[in-house]
């Protein structure tokens, strides 16, 4: 895009009759919908997650964390949330009864609600913070709070939870762990556990199954594993249905 527009530049200016930088277009009776792509390609790479010696030194960081932002970073990846999504939570927002969170239609990309649920662990978190939230403020409002001498009291922004979130992934050495990781891993710790895609697109609040695949990051080793065991369900079958068609030609 930069180099056909530079172009673009060129043939206002006079020094340029043509644009080299093809754009993409229909063209009828091509095939495969009739779109010519144009000369610079879109790239799409997958996303970024740790391994899981990266997740444990990112923990590892997190445990010497206020817990505040413990919570924080629990709930983001037990509910796949995006930032704003994390730090829009409200008081009222939670049932611990049954352990599930409200994302508000308004705090959300598609402007959908939802209720996803959250772990035990991440449960006994929670009621810690509630409990020293308690110490700050007793009203109900924003669930997350500053605790800074010039904020304190008002609620955590998406700029001070992206400035912690760096802080912590510099410490642990992971430049490229960013607020949206989380997401990413927790959707594709989902598939890994074989949730399937419809499931999962519920899950995070997508329109479609298709934004859901550009989360999802299955690793060469997952998908081999996911072959492994498909193709030995078939062999089983065909050997089973071989050794029946056998005892019945006997």
């Amino acid at each position: 895009m930069p180099v056909r527009l530079f172009y673009d530049y060129l043939i206002e200016e006079g020094l340029r009759e043509s644009n080299p930088v093809g754009r993409g277009r229909y063209t009828p009776g091509r095939k495969f919908g009739g779109h010519q792509r144009g000369l610079v390609p879109h790239l799409t790479k997958l996303p970024w997650i740790p391994s899981e010696q990266q997740w444990l030194d990112l923990l590892e960081v997190v445990r010497d964390e206020p817990v505040r932002n413990r919570v924080m970073l629990a709930l983001a990846y037990d509910a796949a949330l995006r930032r704003e999504e994390l730090c829009s939570l409200r008081t009222d927002d939670l049932d611990p009864a049954h352990r599930t969170l409200r994302i508000r239609a308004e705090t959300t990309k598609t402007r959908r609600e939802r209720v996803v649920p959250y772990s035990a662990a991440t449960g006994v978190l929670l009621s810690g913070y509630l409990a020293h939230r308690a110490t700050i403020s007793r009203a109900r409002g924003p669930l997350f709070l500053s605790e800074s001498r010039r904020n304190h009291g008002q609620p955590l922004t998406l700029w001070t939870w992206s400035k912690v979130i760096r802080r912590v992934a510099l410490a642990a050495d992971l430049p490229r762990f960013s607020t949206h990781t989380t997401r990413h891993l927790c959707l594709t710790d989902l598939a890994r556990m074989g949730w399937e895609l419809h499931a999962i697109a519920s899950f995070a609040g997508h329109r479609s199954t298709e934004s859901t695949l550009t989360y999802i990051h299955l690793s060469g080793r997952d998908l081999a594993e996911k072959l492994n065991r498909g193709m030995q369900q078939i062999h089983s079958w065909r050997v089973d249905m071989l050794t029946r068609a056998k005892a019945v030609a006997e």
